[in-house]
């Protein structure tokens, strides 16, 4: 028989970026919330894109206008908020004989784009010649370029830390978080759910809690979830997959990231230099499986390479080049037919009809995620008849945003760490930093690096048990420390960050090389198939 674990205003399910913020909007208004992840907060969609905080300048093309205005609008906020992950990057477009999008096409563009972003911090876009553009990126290919503009976006390079910010924000207001606690069912009586059954990650209990508003907030999984309830639902998703490869510095690599257009089908994708690598993509294909089994696959990889050693010639990239692949599947509305480019990517917000308090959360980005939160909690608590208080998420920071010079200075007081080391601690914690050292408490062992390359500090893997809600080392490598999406996946520092963790959490050897184990099986599934270890 489940346990009763109350009643609340309102229940989210889903832990990634758009369930994580609604969590912590809601909160913050003072409203009594419980959000639930099956797996690890933001280990599924919001891991798996292209790491951008943009405008969508591609959106135009679609006549979006009011989400490019929007999305621009959130970059803005975003840069304010959060000035510790999302970061200012230079963007080059360049243009061929062959292109479809010509220099015509991209200067009214651009134009655009800076009109309806008049109040940007950002530089505004320049128009290149050719020869300026060879200046400025002379491994490009040169034959049939016109010339390319270059703009200005952002990048949030470590997007599960803008994930767990906004979880560790929301616990900190009073919402219950809880991650590994699967839904299991929605129960439905006149028209209204009157309970969700879930498994409670922390004692594997079956729970049962009541709510004003359940939201449905899963991204690709949002049918699987209705799937769950006891009447039948219509289906809202159909998702595409988009496929991303991360190499290393190649000849004629940019300095700036590279929008381009692929030869092959005129779809345009990025070349961005990120966490001392370079991650290319994006595919976008249909895709009705399980989104949690997504991969990249061998021709999707021949495309990226191909596109690639098409632009910068020296590179001469092959499939032993690549350090790892990922794939995710973007959950966007369904659409019988038509070029999955054209699939709004605007979010949509569902209140289900045979279902009066439960809304599910269709597309939205990374970019918009804090605009979705706010929407969704007004109309819930207009729906609901609940007392809130007012939206704050537009100026309140995240909890990494603070102090960032101090925390610098505390950091650079830690002689073993190496620059590197510290360059990574400041991106991923920003002022958080302080609860590291805190955490520490000044001794030296808590200080001191864990692995060879003097990177990783044992205090670290203690504040993303204790206060980050990590359980294993997947998650202290991939979603915390952020050591997993280095080149070797972290194979350099697993065993001493596995040690600290064994001794934070009470592992015995046996459970240890369990741990470890099932970091090598996460990781060989974003190896090129045929060359895992």
């Amino acid at each position: 028989m489940a346990s009763s674990a109350g009643r609340y205003d309102v229940i989210i399910i889903g832990g990634g970026i758009n369930g994580a913020g609604v969590a912590r909007d809601a909160a913050l208004r003072g409203l009594e919330v419980l959000l639930l992840e099956q797996k690890d907060f933001g280990s599924g969609t919001s891991s798996w894109s292209s790491r951008l905080i943009h405008g969508g300048l591609r959106y135009l093309e679609y006549g979006q206008i009011p989400l490019v205005y929007e999305s621009l609008r959130e970059r803005r906020i975003l840069r304010r908020t959060a000035p510790h992950l999302v970061k200012r990057i230079r963007i080059n477009i360049p243009v061929y004989d062959y292109s479809k999008r010509g220099m015509l096409m991209l200067r009214a563009g651009m134009i655009a784009y800076d009109l309806l972003s008049m109040r940007k911090t950002l530089p505004r876009h320049r128009v290149l010649n050719r020869k300026e553009f060879l200046q400025h990126a002379p491994g490009v290919n040169a034959s049939g370029l016109r010339g390319g503009v270059q703009y200005f976006d952002a990048q949030v390079a470590f997007a599960e830390r803008l994930v767990i910010e906004n979880i560790i924000a929301a616990s900190a207001a009073g919402a219950a978080v809880k991650n590994y606690s699967p839904v299991t069912a929605i129960d439905i009586q006149n028209r209204q759910v009157c309970r969700v059954r879930y498994v409670d990650g922390d004692t594997g209990s079956a729970v049962e809690a009541e709510a004003r508003a359940v939201i449905n907030a899963t991204g690709p999984w949002v049918d699987r979830v209705l799937a769950m309830a006891n009447v039948p639902m219509s289906k809202l998703m159909g998702g595409t997959k988009g496929s991303h490869i991360v190499i290393g510095r190649f000849a004629g690599a940019p300095r700036d990231v590279f929008y381009v257009e692929a030869h092959a089908d005129g779809r345009p994708f990025f070349i961005i230099p990120w966490n001392d690598q370079y991650l290319i993509g994006t595919t976008d294909t249909r895709y009705d499986g399980d989104p949690g089994e997504a991969s990249t696959t061998s021709e999707e990889i021949a495309y990226l390479l191909s596109e690639t050693n098409r632009i910068f010639p020296g590179a001469q990239l092959q499939e032993k080049d690549i350090h790892f692949t990922y794939a995710g599947v973007r959950p966007l509305p369904y659409m019988s037919a038509g070029p999955e480019s054209a699939i709004t990517r605007k979010h949509i917000i569902e209140r289900h009809e045979n279902a009066k308090n439960l809304w599910s959360v269709i597309g939205g980005k990374l970019t918009t995620y804090r605009n979705l939160s706010e929407k969704i909690v007004d109309r819930i608590v207009e729906a609901s008849g609940l007392r809130a208080a007012a939206c704050s998420t537009r100026d309140q920071n995240l909890p990494g945003a603070t102090s960032m010079d101090a925390a610098e200075k505390r950091l650079g007081e830690i002689e073993d760490l190496s620059p590197r080391g510290r360059e990574r601690i400041l991106d991923v914690y920003g002022s958080r930093v302080h609860e590291i050292l805190h955490l520490a408490g000044g001794g030296r062992e808590q200080c001191a690096p864990v692995d060879p390359l003097n990177s990783v500090l044992a205090a670290e893997i203690r504040l993303a048990i204790r206060h980050e809600f990590a359980r294993n080392l997947v998650d202290i490598l991939h979603r915390r420390t952020m050591t997993g999406l280095s080149s070797d996946l972290g194979a350099s520092v697993a065993q001493g960050i596995a040690d600290v963790a064994a001794d934070e959490l009470g592992w015995d050897e046996v459970e240890k090389a369990r741990q470890l184990q099932a970091l090598g099986d996460y990781n060989a599934r974003l190896k090129v198939p045929g060359t895992a270890d």
